[in-house]
């Protein structure tokens, strides 16, 4: 038992260990270490971050450890959330420590490693004739300011060796000390100054002291820089001031902006019938508990402002609003629709923003100054008290799963929080994800439906072009059709714009040595590189590996390299050169990464800017171009001949929803679509616009082979740096899968096992890769076996060599 005047308390580490751990508070911090605020704790022969999670079940433990400090004043998430962390840890199988790192700001987490640097012995060894060549290196290195493990070897490249550095701490030449990092998200504070109540002596100051008075006087109270401004170098006297009594200088947190230009407040448009049947069938669910709703809304019908109607409900009512977007790209948009309609009232949370300034508006939306959140996945952890809705825009997009880390799905866990927070979940398509659409059809969401667009404008006709016919041609003719051009064209000389959409940046995807024929390939990845024109490398997508654009082949050493493929690079040059005259931009990851890069792109668009857009899915997403009356789908089978079983799904939703950016202003639009495979089901389908047909082929696949959402999968990814240590953790793991399924009768009827077979990718970032599916038409077999093997061999997902991931319902099958 803790001495009585020390509280025990329960907390969760953000370290990579299951469970919570038992810690005693001092009297003196016991006031500070309420539920929610972090705490820094000793962890092995460590220290690191832990969150309190309330007061400690009851032990009869003498050796319970003390806290060493608490790291915030006031908690950095509320309580009301811990349930729901609980809930998403025991989910996805992943240590609650880590879920609750992952659900707060970047730059928040404290933890502590080794720092090394050269002793004073050390520094005369530099020169002692036994001192190894190796050695000496790392002491030349060591010499100057103290080095964390990972950036000595980044230093010391081929020549870090932890053996050497372990020898060397050992003969005394270099210390190995422990250090804190971490914690580099701060509160900004702004110093301002204001003048004193009551009669002061003014005559005996100086004329610039009274000009600083008088100012203060004018303007009642004022930031530094803003004195400055008015009367030069009064931040000078400011402290004679203070201590004759005449002013008080003091500090006040502001924030940091992330919106950039004020927005214009707006009014609500009359709703079309269809918007208003569906928002009062919302606002009739609103304050009565958990309700999933799936809106199935084609491209431009207005579930915008179904939404926007939706949450001034719930603010009317005093409760908060959750908004959920697939990318950053997209929050732009909705979030100006929000805070033209809803103000100051609206904070974003994405990956887009500084450390700074992401926790800024985490602060805003937990003190209750923000009471409507939009942003990406994480945002679904957003500290938001008495929520009344939860909003899902493009429930389909995969990029609601996060991959690496904590796998999950921001789509599902916003369902699960709003049953949490006995509050609605709106779910937003025109392309529902078919998981959504079966949840429909066994009773668990109730669909809404939206079949026609705002002002009846019409969809966008839609042409197949059947790219075999152009497979002879060469140069831009063939994957720029000659319809499309025509079409391309036509649309320039009415002034309109065209959007040319290929889901595939860079500009040639498949470089090849003309005199031997081997691909140029990553040396960390089985794929190959990409040429980046405007960076002149070759890149990989996976890994980053990079090689300049005058490389020579690998294998031959010839400098005759073909460049084969196509990327919007390509795209862009070639329309270039045929519509010279023609404003083009591209909107790829390329072009964005820039801090505001994606906002200038959309506002020169909106401004008629830009006459061609030529860009990857990120076009595709949600975005409103009433300027654009033309899309041409440049190559729409790229994504079917993946080796994944939504490969069909993916497809048509991509499909239909890049058409959808056609025709959504005054004039009617229309889409080229072009593909080599005119006759597959999902170009058939999108070309029709056709949901319903799409998904009842599509799900009869699914049971067929029984895949989601029929069944749930869990996947577990098995990689290593060395190739043979892969294989043989993968057949271990596979044997001891098989061993549990055996000996447990209700395993043996429940759940299949898939595997160990060698990923699509083999290999990535140098990682040879291998995996096991988990398949079970109930979740509650599934998760209990994950649960039984995690217990009952733990070595073997916690090798050093040998990594093992836990994807619950995984999308990323490759």
């Amino acid at each position: 038992m803790p001495p009585s005047r020390e509280i025990a308390i329960e907390v969760a580490v953000a370290m990579p260990v299951h469970g919570t751990f038992t810690y005693c508070v001092p009297e003196d911090l016991a006031r500070l270490a309420s539920t929610g605020t972090r705490v820094l704790v000793p962890f092995g022969r460590r220290r690191a971050t832990g969150y309190v999670l309330g007061p400690a079940p009851p032990s009869d433990r003498a050796d319970i450890k003390l806290i060493m400090d608490v790291l915030d004043e006031r908690p950095v998430f509320p309580g009301a959330m811990i349930p729901f962390l609980r809930w998403t840890a025991d989910y996805y199988k992943h240590p609650i420590g880590q879920v609750i790192e992952t659900a707060l700001p970047s730059g928040l987490t404290v933890s502590e490693s080794a720092v090394f640097s050269a002793t004073a012995a050390g520094r005369a060894a530099m020169g002692d004739a036994t001192a190894s060549t190796r050695e000496r290196r790392v002491l030349e290195v060591l010499a100057g300011d103290g080095l964390r493990t990972r950036a000595l070897h980044a230093r010391l490249g081929r020549d870090f060796s932890e053996a050497v550095v372990s020898s060397l701490v050992r003969r005394g030449w270099v210390s190995r000390e422990a250090g804190l990092r971490g914690g580099r998200a701060k509160i900004l504070k702004q110093y301002r100054v204001r003048a004193r109540d009551g009669e002061h002596e003014k005559q005996r100051l100086s004329a610039q002291k009274r000009r600083i008075l008088d100012a203060l006087a004018d303007a009642g109270d004022l930031a530094v820089r803003e004195l400055n401004d008015r009367v030069p170098r009064a931040a000078a006297h400011l402290r004679a001031l203070e201590q004759s009594g005449h002013v008080e200088v003091y500090s006040r947190r502001i924030y940091r902006d992330p919106f950039g230009e004020p927005i214009v407040p707006d009014v609500a448009p009359r709703l079309t019938a269809e918007q208003e049947t569906v928002g009062a069938a919302v606002a009739a669910a609103l304050g009565k508990g958990f309700h999933a709703f799936l809106l199935n809304g084609v491209t431009g019908s207005g579930k915008t402002e179904v939404y926007l109607q939706a949450a001034a409900c719930v603010m009317q009512a005093g409760r908060s609003v959750l908004v959920l977007v697939p990318e950053i790209a997209l929050i732009t948009q909705i979030e100006r629709f929000f805070r033209a309609r809803f103000g100051d009232c609206v904070a974003v949370l994405h990956s887009g923003l500084s450390e700074g300034e992401r926790y800024d508006q985490w602060s805003r939306i937990l003190q209750g100054e923000a009471r409507i959140a939009i942003g990406a996945r994480s945002a679904v952890f957003a500290p938001l008290a008495d929520i009344g809705l939860i909003i899902v825009d493009e429930e389909h997009d995969a990029s609601y799963k996060q991959e690496g880390g904590l796998h999950y799905s921001a789509r599902d866990l916003a369902v699960v929080r709003a049953r949490q927070s006995v509050c609605p979940a709106l779910l937003g398509s025109a392309t529902p994800s078919l998981q959504s659409a079966f949840n429909v059809r066994i009773g668990k969401y109730t669909e809404l439906k939206l079949t026609c667009r705002v002002e009846a404008r019409p969809l966008p006709g839609i042409r197949v072009v059947d790219l075999r016919q152009c497979k002879d041609l060469r140069g831009p003719g063939r994957f720029i059709s000659g319809e499309l051009r025509q079409a391309m064209d036509e649309t320039l000389s009415r002034g309109e714009q065209a959007l040319l959409f290929l889901n595939r940046r860079g500009f040639a995807s498949f470089p090849v040595c003309a005199a031997c024929g081997s691909p140029l390939r990553c040396r960390n990845c089985d794929i190959s590189l990409t040429l980046h024109q405007s960076a002149n490398a070759y890149q990989c997508h996976y890994c980053g590996y990079s090689r300049p654009a005058t490389a020579a082949c690998e294998t031959c050493g010839s400098d005759k390299i073909k460049r084969l493929g196509l990327g919007t690079e390509k795209v862009e040059e070639a329309v270039r050169a045929l519509f010279p005259q023609a404003r083009i931009a591209r909107m790829d990851r390329d072009t964005t990464q820039r801090k505001g890069a994606i906002v200038g792109i959309l506002k020169r668009l909106r401004a008629g800017e830009i006459d061609i857009l030529v860009g990857t899915q990120m076009v595709a997403k949600g975005h409103d171009f009433p300027g654009i009356t033309l899309v041409g789908i440049l190559c729409a089978d790229l994504s079917l001949s993946f080796p994944d079983f939504r490969a069909g799904e993916h497809t048509f939703q991509l499909l239909a929803q890049v058409a959808g950016r056609a025709g959504r202003g005054e004039q009617p639009g229309r889409v080229i679509l072009q593909t080599y495979n005119p006759e597959h089901f999902s170009i058939r389908t999108a070309r029709d616009q056709d949901y319903e047909a799409f998904y009842g082929q599509e799900i009869e696949f699914r049971r067929a082979l029984g895949y989601p959402p029929v069944t749930r999968l869990v996947q577990l990814r098995i990689s290593a740096r060395d190739p043979r240590q892969a294989k043989a953790g993968a057949e271990s793991l596979g044997r001891q899968c098989r061993a549990l399924q055996a000996a447990d009768p209700g395993f043996t009827r429940a759940v299949t096992v898939l595997g160990p077979a060698a990923a699509a990718l083999a290999r990535i970032a140098g990682f040879h890769r291998w995996q096991i599916l988990l398949k079970s038409p109930d979740t509650g077999p599934l998760h209990r076996f994950v649960e039984r093997l995690l217990a009952e061999h733990p070595g073997s997902f916690n090798s050093r060599r040998v990594r093992v991931v836990v994807d619950v319902d995984p999308v990323f099958m490759m």
